[in-house]
């Protein structure tokens, strides 16, 4: 058995191509460009921020600190979390927690709605009885996904918006939110960047991408779009960002090989195993990192189609999809020109709709 966590391994799933940039001063002419950059192993995956004018240690401490103070909220992992609260007492009491827990929560119901459930918090059960990207991954029985399918269900999840309260209707439920709390985790350390007037900066949470501001030479910053066929650092294509997050889902990131047979990490909430798709990826350009968390996950589970339906509910959001057949297909946004990109492989080509 084989299994493999590309996300914590290499920490990104798109990579970051930053053309050396020119020293700037400050208006009295002083130089005072440096780049500072800072990683730690937080939310399941390397985080990692980087920071190009005037950066300052305390912003780097309080970034960090926000994270890990989300994190002990909303892990799974960690017992005494707010969601793990929530998940012991699914189907007793409800729980009262934080903004930030609610927010969040609120936020993936929304998209879970919008979604139809391809993209659903109360994945959780499936999630654990996977467990692919963690010691323990295997392939469930077919009854035990029977037996937990009943519990996957965001309709089933009761906010009090007064009480700042939620509560799990049935016994067994499970709130994960891995899939939205690291875009959230991004846009509140961008908050706290610009708070110590840092205006040109690169937040990677794990391959979650935000953008603040441009490069110091004041053009766009140049993200790639990570290769899904390549093991490492390969890029199918290079978009242009300014104040921008770009968020990917795919299979490649977390899968469990057993007996030839690949098994990933997106799964299917109507039937229990992975998402089957045509797809090797899907991805979310916006100014929110917090939306295109979710987004993208939900994209990748519906398809191209069905998908550009989805993102069209939204203003400003943006998305490109890679096939098997190395067909790439973009929103109308890129097709429109309000998003500059340069395909870097040839083997992949984008194909007008």
């Amino acid at each position: 058995m084989k299994q493999t966590n590309k996300s914590i391994q290499f920490f990104f799933i798109v990579i970051l191509f930053l053309i050396l940039f020119t020293s700037c001063s400050k208006s009295t002419g002083e130089n005072s460009s440096q780049v500072l950059s800072q990683s730690k192993l937080m939310l399941g995956t390397s985080c990692k921020i980087t920071i190009y004018d005037y950066p300052i240690e305390e912003a780097f401490t309080q970034a960090f600190n926000r994270i890990e103070e989300i994190e002990r909220k909303m892990s799974i992992r960690i017992p005494s979390s707010e969601v793990s609260l929530i998940n012991e007492k699914a189907g007793i009491e409800q729980v009262v927690v934080s903004d930030d827990t609610f927010n969040v929560i609120r936020k993936a119901l929304e998209v879970a709605s919008l979604s139809n459930g391809a993209f659903d918090p109360t994945v959780g059960p499936l999630v654990a009885a996977w467990n692919i990207g963690s010691d323990g991954a295997r392939v469930p029985s077919q009854s035990e996904i029977d037996t937990l399918l009943p519990l996957i269900d965001y309709q089933k999840v009761t906010l009090n918006e007064k009480e700042k309260s939620v509560f799990l209707e049935d016994k067994g439920m499970m709130l994960d939110l891995g899939g939205i709390a690291k875009g959230y985790a991004a846009d509140e350390v961008a908050k706290i960047l610009k708070a110590h007037n840092v205006n040109k900066a690169i937040i990677n949470l794990g391959g979650n991408v935000l953008t603040i501001g441009k490069r110091v030479d004041n053009t766009a910053w140049r993200i790639g779009v990570q290769n899904p066929e390549a093991d490492r650092g390969g890029h199918v294509m290079i978009v242009q960002l300014e104040d921008l997050s770009l968020v990917t889902s795919g299979p490649y990131e977390r899968f469990l090989e057993v007996e030839g047979t690949i098994y990933h990490h997106i799964l299917d909430t109507t039937n229990g195993y992975p998402v089957v798709t045509p797809l090797t990826s899907a991805s979310i350009i916006t100014h929110d990192s917090f939306i295109a968390d979710a987004l993208s996950t939900a994209i990748y589970s519906l398809g191209i189609e069905k998908g550009l339906d989805l993102i069209n509910l939204y203003d400003n959001v943006e998305a490109l999809f890679i096939d098997k057949e190395r067909n790439i297909y973009l929103s109308d946004g890129f097709k429109e020109g309000s998003l500059t990109y340069t395909i870097t492989d040839d083997a992949f080509r984008v194909v007008k709709q």
